[in-house]
């Protein structure tokens, strides 16, 4: 009994210690790791929306309500993980820069930003993460995102005979699944922004 409390007493001692240095090890690392965030977060902002003086969190964005708001739509395969107001340097909202996640890739989640100006039209995407087939659907970087910059629609379809409308996407060769999950997730983030944010900038939807 002695040699069982003895080992029991050790085996707590060793708990207490490993979780006393994990939990500094985490004070140590988390403001780091937060900045490092933030740092990774602006810079995607950056880049779908280079005009902008200055990004903030929206502050009414909730996670549920913007997963009901594209359920209503229609787009129970997509979600909203995070919206950011752009600001100019006057302090006057030009538009935004949405997360979307879209949960149709073939090899799994893709995860991309979106920046929308005040009028609906969208700036481009940056992809964040995509675990697509080498070859076909990782080509949505060289293929995909370029034809979404600087295009001004309600919404995209996807085409495998060529682009011809504004709201056209060229489709990537032996790669429909991938466009189609980019596709749909542009879209659901185009929906989300003109259901709940259009408004509060004034800009007049596109015909």
């Amino acid at each position: 009994m002695k040699s069982m409390l003895k080992d029991a007493a050790i085996l707590f001692a060793i708990t207490l210690i490993a979780g006393l240095l994990l939990g500094g090890v985490y004070q140590i690392t988390k403001e780091p790791i937060a900045v490092q965030e933030a740092l990774k977060l602006e810079n995607a902002c950056r880049e779908v929306f280079a005009d902008a003086a200055s990004f903030e969190e929206a502050g009414d964005f909730d996670a549920v309500h913007a997963e009901e708001v594209l359920a209503a739509g229609g787009y129970t395969a997509q979600t909203i993980g995070g919206c950011q107001t752009a600001f100019d340097s006057s302090g006057q909202i030009i538009g935004y820069v949405i997360t979307v996640t879209s949960h149709e890739g073939y090899g799994g989640d893709i995860q991309f930003t979106m920046g929308i100006n005040s009028d609906g039209s969208l700036n481009g995407i940056s992809l964040l993460s995509i675990s697509e087939t080498p070859g076909l659907g990782m080509q949505a970087e060289d293929v995909l995102v370029p034809q979404f910059a600087g295009r001004s629609s309600d919404s995209f379809v996807y085409t495998k005979t060529g682009a011809s409308a504004e709201n056209e996407i060229d489709a990537i060769s032996g790669a429909t699944i991938t466009t189609n999950a980019v596709t749909n997730g542009v879209n659901a983030g185009l929906y989300y922004f003109q259901s709940e944010l259009q408004s509060m900038t004034g800009g007049a939807g596109n015909e």
